[in-house]
């Protein structure tokens, strides 16, 4: 498997709304992290479709090494 490209070495907080679906980058290509752009053509990623249970704030993993995809579980500081 191939290894996403680290896009942050902090993660992205994004006010998020209830109901609406965003697609995370997990690639790491994105120029519009951290979302997909669909720079993952040809490759073996995929986005990671998130559904936002109520509107708050969220942390988007941006080191791509989250065991919690999409949201942010503290990998980028080891």
């Amino acid at each position: 498997m191939t290894n996403a490209v680290r896009a942050s070495e902090t993660p992205f907080a994004v006010a998020v709304s209830e109901g609406k679906t965003y697609a995370w980058c997990a690639c790491g290509k994105s120029n519009k992290q951290p979302f997909c752009d669909g720079s993952h053509q040809g490759s073996e990623f995929s986005p990671v479709m998130f559904c936002a249970p109520s509107t708050k704030k969220v942390f988007f993993c941006g080191c791509k090494q989250t065991a919690s995809q999409p949201l942010c579980d503290g990998s980028h500081k080891t």
